[in-house]
Formats: C-alpha cells, sequence, structure tokens
C-alpha cells in the first residue's frame, strides 16, 4: 500500500511553517495515541502521525522529501522494514517529549511540553551558614564572610571561548542541545531526547576556548562578601544576596546566595522569640519583706523594685525591653523572673535566728544538727 503524503498526514499544504507543522503534529498526536484513543486503526495513525512529523519537523529531512517525496527514504539511505531505520514499532515523539511521562503530562494538561534545554536559565540558588553572637543578633552587624564557588570568568565573561568569534552551532544537534536516542520498550521502538554528547546541552561548540576557565564559562575560587545581619534575626533565619548564588546556563542571571544564621546562647539573656528572659536571685529576707535590686537589660542596668512577700518564680515585666522584630513589628518585652535562694550553710546567728522565726510561726523544723552540719557551721562562723 502506498505511503500518504506526509502533508496530507497532518492536514496540511506543502508551504506549512514549521509551527504549523508542530500544530498539527501536537493536535493529531493527542487525538490519536493509542493510550488515549482505544478505537481501531488509532495505533496506526498515530504512527503514520508521528512518521510525518518526524521528517517534517527536521529541516534536513523536510528539504529532501520536498525534493524526492518518499524515494529520499527508501533503500539503504533509511533502513529496511520501516522508517528512519525503526522497524515496525512506532518511531516514537521526535523532540516533542523527553519520555512517556512527558506525554502523558502534555495529553492531560500538564503543560506544553518539554522547555528549551538551551535557554538561558537562572544559576542554582546556594547555602552558606554562619555562626554568630547572641549580641550581633539582637543588635545587628555586618560580617565579611569568605567561601569557595563557580564564578563567571572575568576573561571571556562567561562565553568559555578565548574569542566570540571561535563560538558556533553544535553539528550533532544543531544548536538544540538534545540528541536522539533510541529504546526498545514494551510499546515499541521509542525516540526520546537527551543532553547532546557533543556540546553538553548548550547547543554550541568552542572552536578556540578560553585559556582561563578552559572551556566552562566559570572559575571556582574564593571570594568574599559583606553580609548586613538585621537586628532582632534568629538562629535558622537566613538573609538573602541576590544574583550571589550559582553562574547562569546559557547566558542566564546568578542564582541567589543565602546565608543562615546559627546564634550563639548567652549565659545570662535567654530568648524566646522577641522576649528576653533572665533570672534573679534574692534571699528569703529580700523576698519577704521587699528590696530594691539593680538589674541588666539590654540597653543598660535598671533598678527593679522587688515589693514584699514575693514568691519564688514570680514574673516581672520590662514592656518593649526585649528584641527588636527583624521584620520591623515593634520590640518583644524583658521578663525578669524571681529565684529564691535558699542557703545552704547557716552560721549560728543565722541558724539561731531561722530557728525563733519557725517558734514563730508554729512551724516545726529540725532543731538538731549532725555533726558534719556542726562542723560546718563552725567553718562558716570562724570566717563571718
Amino acid at each position: 500500500m502506498a505511503k500518504r503524503d506526509y502533508y496530507e498526514v497532518l492536514g496540511l499544504s506543502k508551504g506549512a511553517s514549521a509551527a504549523e507543522i508542530k500544530k498539527a503534529y501536537r493536535k493529531l498526536s493527542k487525538q490519536y495515541h493509542p493510550d488515549i484513543n482505544k478505537e481501531p486503526g488509532a495505533e496506526d495513525k498515530f504512527k503514520e502521525i508521528t512518521e510525518a512529523y518526524e521528517v517534517l519537523s527536521d529541516d534536513t529531512k523536510k528539504a529532501q522529501y520536498d525534493q524526492f517525496g518518499h524515494a529520499a527514504f527508501e533503500g539503504g539511505g533509511a533502513g529496511q522494514g520501516g522508517f528512519g531505520g525503526f522497524g515496525g514499532g512506532f518511531s516514537g515523539f521526535s523532540g516533542e517529549f523527553d519520555d512517556l511521562g512527558d506525554i502523558f503530562s502534555s495529553f492531560f494538561g500538564g503543560g506544553s511540553g518539554r522547555r528549551n534545554p538551551n535557554a538561558p536559565r537562572q544559576g542554582e540558588d546556594l547555602l552558606h551558614r554562619i555562626r554568630i553572637s547572641f549580641t550581633d543578633a539582637v543588635f545587628g552587624t555586618k560580617k565579611t564572610i569568605k567561601l569557595r564557588k563557580d564564578v563567571e570568568c572575568d576573561h571571556c565573561h562567561g562565553t568559555g571561548a578565548k574569542d566570540p568569534s571561535s563560538v558556533t552551532e553544535c553539528h550533532r544537534c544543531h544548536g538544540t542541545g538534545q540528541e536522539a536516542v533510541i529504546q526498545d520498550t514494551p510499546f515499541g521502538r521509542i525516540q526520546s531526547q537527551r543532553t547532546c554528547s557533543e556540546c553538553g546541552g548548550r547547543g554550541k561548540v568552542i572552536k578556540d576556548k578560553c585559556s582561563h576557565c578552559f572551556g566552562k564559562g566559570y572559575n571556582n575560587r574564593e571570594v568574599e562578601y559583606e553580609v548586613e545581619i538585621p537586628e532582632g534575626i534568629s538562629s535558622g533565619q537566613r538573609v538573602r544576596l541576590q544574583g550571589k548564588g550559582g553562574v547562569g546556563v546559557n547566558g542566564g542571571p546568578a542564582g541567589d546566595l543565602f546565608i543562615e544564621v546559627i546564634v550563639a546562647e548567652d549565659s545570662y539573656f535567654h530568648r524566646e522569640d522577641d522576649d528576653i528572659y533572665t533570672e534573679l536571685e534574692i534571699s528569703p529576707a529580700q523576698a519577704a519583706l521587699g528590696t530594691k535590686i539593680d538589674v541588666r537589660t539590654l540597653t543598660g542596668e535598671i533598678e527593679l523594685t522587688v515589693p514584699a512577700g514575693t514568691q519564688h518564680g514570680r514574673k516581672f515585666r520590662l514592656s518593649g525591653k526585649g528584641v527588636k522584630n527583624v521584620m520591623g513589628y515593634g520590640h518583644g518585652d524583658h521578663y525578669i523572673v524571681v529565684s529564691i535562694k535558699i542557703p545552704k550553710n547557716l552560721s549560728s546567728k543565722e541558724r539561731e535566728l531561722y530557728l525563733e522565726l519557725a517558734k514563730l510561726n508554729g512551724e516545726k523544723v529540725e532543731e538538731d544538727e549532725s555533726f558534719l552540719d556542726k562542723v560546718s557551721r563552725k567553718a562558716k562562723d570562724l570566717f563571718d
């Protein structure tokens, strides 16, 4: 049976443009794909559509077909038993789909096919961690960081070539950055695309490579950046340096560099979100009678009045004396938590007063001392 004209198969006239050919193929391949269309003859129709598109989407093959028709691919020039040496199985999906996943994605609304692999792409984002002090996190600071990363070559400006004129289109992929691969599958032989082995996906080859980056377009070296650490930053939060990340691909912009901050603990201040907590130790006498005591805050010392009868664990709130919110939403608070310190070793006078106080309140206490307690108390009496 004679083969139908490829233009006729796709419903086009002979002068159809590349865009019209692609549009017609996409429409018909969706309509007759055997995984979607279960009608008799749909698979054969799909093979015919794919075969036509394989030829008409390739400028070289299209020119041969326009001049010689099907005869251009018959005999030894195109293999035996089928189109392009693909035997009896359907030949695949040209450059439209990378794999079956992309086929189904395109058919069911998952996208408009594979993106151009040779298009400019932004470089990858990078992450770098630094440690800062508690004080630097609260008040903000500037830090100079050093790290090694790929940076655009200063000599060729990312082209990888000694001279721009030495960059030419790749002869294997014709500038697409992709080459065809034929695989045997349960569905038959399928043609898919992979990164061109000649140009590495760039679509271009360099005749005279840059002697500084050896054709890569970038070098790995140590760089130095000044980072502005904002007030109120917390552990795990990140500062973004736009355009300081990985080198862009095919002339695309560089990615971003993220600086993740690890804040050291402070021996006095404890932070929870934007609030600050500190512990204030007072004696039982101070708690019972009240006192005024100097306490340290983030901005200096203040005098705190502790009222009589203060209980262990009581919190005093200093409004707005906490950490500045990193997003600018005011300040947190400073909470002072009272801890009543019970003396472990009493002098004779202290013991006498505590016993008297216990008797006054009718409290039952241990009046007899152990031998070790007596020795300890007498030793304390000597130094008091």
